[in-house]
């Protein structure tokens, strides 16, 4: 992440119509699509869940929520801070900004509840549910600045003919892409380990891996 940075914040050329502030980007377009991708990831441990019983994708679905909120509210944050130089307001109502808002709160109601069950299976089983019907909300997403005029502007990277952005621009946003997929990984597994250890507290083999920390 920090080879990336370095990349981005100083080797990479300005942009010919944003200057500098377009650098953001190597923040605000990992964290957005990791919204992404992390749902997608959730939702597929949510299926599998509820329709295999595997208390695992149960684990795997709990532990991606706060991480995909936190990529959310980071791609939403950074992207009115883009804004504002861009177009000169933080926020606008547009399709792009207003779904990407959108799954920020489905997050967040994951969340909730997940939370507010008290028998764990049922919880992870009705937050599976919600998790499925927000997935229609991920193409909405990703496809908002084709369907509609938006503020926000098209696709640079993935489209047809390919990246219209420099590659001294792109080089260093995928190092912070891949970046930012070893972080969720890291820290999806470690939420999942911890989330295991507490569901088995009582058991011998949790308690020997604890002892042996």
């Amino acid at each position: 992440m920090l080879a990336g940075l370095y990349d981005g914040l100083w080797l990479a050329p300005p942009d010919y119509q944003q200057g500098d502030s377009y650098r953001i980007m190597f923040i605000h377009v990992p964290s957005a699509w990791m919204s992404l991708f992390v749902y997608l990831v959730m939702a597929g441990a949510g299926v599998i869940g509820l329709v295999w019983r595997i208390k695992l994708a149960e684990v795997m679905a709990k532990s991606c929520a706060p991480i995909g909120a936190s990529f959310t509210f980071l791609a939403l944050c950074t992207g009115s801070l883009w804004g504002k130089p861009t177009w000169g307001t933080y926020w606008v109502w547009d399709a792009r900004l207003t779904s990407e808002l959108i799954l920020l709160f489905l997050y967040l109601g994951y969340i909730a509840l997940e939370s507010a069950i008290e028998d764990r299976r049922t919880a992870a089983r009705a937050a599976a549910i919600l998790a499925l019907v927000g997935v229609v909300n991920i193409p909405i997403i990703h496809y908002s600045v084709v369907w509609w005029h938006t503020l926000h502007q098209g696709p640079t990277v993935f489209k047809i003919g390919g990246p219209s952005i420099s590659l001294d621009m792109l080089v260093p946003l995928l190092i912070m892409v891949l970046a930012f997929n070893l972080f969720f990984l890291t820290t999806v597994l470690m939420r999942a380990r911890a989330e295991v250890l507490e569901r088995e507290a009582d058991s011998a083999w949790a308690q020997e891996a604890v002892d042996t920390r």
